[in-house]
Parts: structure tokens; C-alpha cells; sequence
């Protein structure tokens, strides 16, 4: 989270694990297979292994979640006795000073801990999110693919791109998934595998020798708006269709004032079959051209919307 203007929530807003649990299994009803809980920051929230709970039982769901990790090792076993079977922990830097100053103010150590304590509960896969930016950590993708092939964790890397308003994007920031991949494969021969099921964000690498895999998302380069299938849920219960939206639907309202399933699920579906997201695909077409300005594209920030 940014250190000024914070958009403080009242108590009231966030949804309850009881709604959280209502709406997933509604979701799931409608052919949802896969739930992420992330954030902001998704450990921050009290109990989250009672949610945890909740959702693990619902049936046929692949359920993961991504954190930053910090305070992961506190909670690795009672998420792993709730049902918690994989997870993603943003690392952007295996440089201590490096992370403190990415991060304003991680603790490299404390998430380290984090990673190990899930791998020593029993999760897996556990992998690895990083985020490379040109001048600032793109000098370790090597270092990050070493770690993660030495300890038995699985990489992905992400292009640098301009969610919410906040983290001032340009594209000269920007290294590209070929840029990652070429990088990776001079020093860890890699064979493609492709993108999980045709529609998740990464495209997957085994390496050569054995040792595991990566994945790389082209977020900016390599849009992926026509095959995307992810849908958000925000805290406060608002249903958003793509990560760059400006803004969302309210699913809280209906839902605390006695929908029924089946009016909430034809909500869910009339949003869903009405979407109109290529923010990405236009995005690298007004970039290709010069005529991209991120500026004029305000969006949900990331701390609110999630990954």
C-alpha cells in the first residue's frame, strides 16, 4: 500500500466470510473453477484460515492464494489445516536493501520465512511472483530463477504495467516477456509448454534438464483480453471484469437486501455476458502507435482491486 491517501473503509462495507462463502459458492455454481485470495494484502485479514474453511470445501474448486509473505509464517499451518494447498508470495528482489526500498517497508528475511514455512506445511506448488522493471531488478532474473530451481519453487515473472494510477508506467520500464524468456534461456534452456487450460495469464516454460518450470506474463507485450477468464470480487463486495476497470458492480446490495441465489447467479451472468474489457489489446495497440498516455486511463488501484 502507498504511504498517503488511504481510502479507509468503514467496518461495515467489507463483506462477511459468511457473504464471501455465499457468493464463492454461487460463483462456483455458475462454472467458476478456480479461486484466488489475494488483496492488497489477503493475510492482514483477521482469521483468514476460518474463510479458508469455508471455501476448501466447496467442491471441484482449485483454491490458492497470493501474499506478500510477510506474514505468512505465522499462519502457513493453520491456512495448510484449513485446506489451503498453494500459494503465490510476490518476491521482486532477493536483495535486502533492494526489497526495502521496492517495497518502502518489507522485510526481505520475514517473507523468506513465509516461503519456506508453506513449503515445510506441505504446499505446492509454491511460485514465486516477480515483477521486472528496467534499471531496478531486471539484473536478477537469473538470481531469482536460481533460487526458485534450487529450493523447489516455480517462478513467474510478470511485465511491469500501469495498474491503478499510482506506480507512474512507461513502457521504457517495461521488460519485455521475450527480453525475460531470452534471458532465462541463455543460461537454463527452456521448451514452451503453453498457457494452463488456453486462458491463464502466463505462458509456461519447462526447462530442459528436468528442473522444473516457469511462467511469463506478457501483461503488456502479449495481451491476452480474448481468452481472459478471471473475474474480481472486491472487499466490499463489488464484482469487477477486468483488472483495469475503472470501476465495478455492486453485488453487496442485492445480497444484503434478500436476493436469492438464482436473482444473484442472473446478475453474475447478465454482467459477465455484457462485457466489453480489451483494455489490454488496446492498450499495445495506442502503445504501438504513440499514442498511449496512462494518465487519461484512471482505474481501480491495485491495493483495492487485486491481482
Amino acid at each position: 500500500m502507498p504511504f498517503d491517501e488511504y481510502e479507509w473503509m468503514e467496518r461495515q462495507e467489507v463483506l462477511t466470510f459468511e457473504e464471501i462463502e455465499r457468493l464463492a459458492s454461487i460463483f462456483v455454481g455458475a462454472g467458476v473453477a478456480k479461486i484466488r485470495l489475494t488483496g492488497g494484502e489477503p493475510l492482514v485479514r483477521r482469521n483468514l484460515h476460518r474463510l479458508v474453511e469455508r471455501l476448501s470445501v466447496l467442491k471441484e474448486l482449485d483454491l490458492s492464494m497470493t501474499t506478500n509473505g510477510a506474514l505468512l509464517a505465522g499462519q502457513a499451518q493453520d491456512l495448510w489445516a484449513a485446506g489451503l494447498r498453494r500459494v503465490n508470495v510476490s518476491i521482486d528482489t532477493l536483495n535486502a536493501n533492494r526489497f526495502k526500498d521496492l517495497t518502502k517497508r518489507g522485510d526481505l528475511t520475514r517473507v523468506l520465512e513465509g516461503l519456506f514455512a508453506a513449503k515445510q506445511v506441505g504446499m505446492s506448488p509454491i511460485k514465486i511472483n516477480a515483477v521486472v522493471i528496467r534499471g531496478l531488478n531486471d539484473d536478477e532474473i537469473l538470481d531469482l530463477v536460481g533460487f526458485a530451481r534450487d529450493n523447489g519453487f516455480e517462478m513467474r515473472f510478470i511485465e511491469y504495467m500501469d495498474v491503478g494510477n499510482a506506480n507512474a508506467w512507461t513502457l521504457e520500464k517495461t521488460v519485455t516477456k521475450r527480453e525475460i524468456h531470452d534471458t532465462i534461456h541463455s543460461r537454463f534452456p527452456l521448451r514452451e509448454v503453453g498457457r494452463a487450460n488456453g486462458s491463464a495469464p502466463a505462458v509456461d516454460y519447462e526447462f530442459i534438464d528436468g528442473a522444473g518450470q516457469i511462467g511469463i506474463i506478457g501483461s503488456v507485450t502479449e495481451p491476452f483480453c480474448s481468452s481472459c477468464t478471471r473475474v474480481r470480487l472486491t472487499a466490499d463486495g463489488k464484482l469487477v471484469t477486468c483488472l483495469f476497470a475503472e470501476s465495478g458492480f455492486d453485488l453487496k446490495g442485492p445480497l444484503r437486501s434478500g436476493a436469492s441465489d438464482q436473482e444473484l447467479t442472473d446478475t453474475i451472468l447478465k454482467i459477465w455476458a455484457g462485457r466489453t474489457d480489451r483494455y489490454s489489446d488496446i492498450r499495445w495497440q495506442q502503445v504501438q502507435s504513440g499514442g498511449y498516455e496512462p494518465a487519461q486511463h484512471k482505474k481501480i488501484e491495485m491495493i483495492t482491486l487485486g491481482g
